[in-house]
């Protein structure tokens, strides 16, 4: 049904013809800084069909992307530079998910000196890759048969009872990570898992909203505290529930503040949005009513 809605299309950007990039694009083409999702290790572009449908009905423009096959940080940096000059986008807002909260982090360090990305939202994001113990490892990820990468993914999905957009989020994403191939997989969990970190004096002067949950997600409340550190002056987003997955089963809250994190934007030609569809009364109610909720969670 979505991708009847928002149909997605591949694009070659690499010398290597087996290097795609699939990609939804959807939106007011008009918006030259646009906000791009980057999926987490078993996602594909459409994980993020939530945020599509209601961000380009509010007047977005968002793309969603799946990556190509890529063994190592500088390689996946390269090759998304040439994505976004192939797209003539000279600058995006990146919202990324888990892995692909470090490689947008990897991606703003690595274009610090000619930036490339106006803002970070980052969900149950990493900043050094060491937190999965898996180092050693990451080296040997190519040789495994795609059944055994399978399972060390679903090694970190929430077990137990779940409520039912939970289960149905966790669902989804095994639907999505059985559609993978091996080296996808592979690939994508040695970007996941190989020695590396991110250098926070490099992309200090990004705004960045950190996006976490406060139940049971794959990261570490050490990996959280150090998300933190590193961007002492970005927002904080919370969700109360909403396990590695809150985009697609608490997608509303993720929505908003989706929303309230490019609101500093509008009226700059760093807008996301369509002018004529901004209405900042509107969104002023949503950032009380917001601000009220989380204050009674707290209490």
């Amino acid at each position: 049904f979505f991708s009847l809605l928002c149909p997605s299309f591949q694009i070659i950007v690499d010398d290597d013809d087996s290097k795609v990039w699939s990609l939804y694009d959807a939106g007011p083409r008009s918006i030259r800084c646009p906000l791009i999702f980057l999926p987490p290790v078993s996602g594909t572009a459409d994980v993020f069909f939530q945020q599509i449908l209601a961000l380009t009905g509010w007047g977005y423009r968002v793309i969603a992307l799946q990556y190509p096959v890529y063994w190592d940080h500088l390689e996946f940096c390269d090759g998304f530079r040439k994505l976004l000059d192939h797209l003539q986008l000279d600058k995006v807002h990146l919202f990324g998910a888990s892995l692909g909260g470090f490689l947008a982090q990897k991606f703003a360090e690595y274009t610090h000196k000619s930036p490339r990305v106006q803002s970070l939202i980052l969900c149950n994001a990493f900043s050094d890759t060491s937190i999965f113990n898996q180092t050693w490892t990451a080296n040997s990820f190519w040789l495994m048969p795609a059944f055994m990468l399978k399972k060390i993914v679903l090694g970190n999905f929430a077990s137990g009872p779940l409520d039912p957009e939970m289960a149905d989020g966790i669902d989804f994403m095994v639907d999505r990570l059985e559609s993978l191939g091996q080296s996808e997989l592979a690939s994508r969990l040695t970007l996941n898992c190989q020695n590396s970190y991110v250098e926070p004096h490099k992309i200090r002067d990004i705004p960045v909203t950190i996006m976490d949950v406060f139940d049971q997600s794959a990261l570490s409340t050490e990996a959280k505290e150090e998300m933190y550190k590193l961007y002492p002056n970005a927002r904080r987003a919370h969700l109360k529930t909403g396990g590695n997955f809150p985009y697609l089963c608490r997608s509303a809250e993720v929505n908003l503040y989706i929303q309230i994190h490019l609101l500093q934007f509008h009226g700059t030609r760093y807008a996301a949005i369509d002018p004529s569809m901004v209405s900042a009364e509107e969104l002023e109610v949503q950032k009380i009513s917001l601000h009220t909720s989380n204050e009674q969670d707290e209490q």
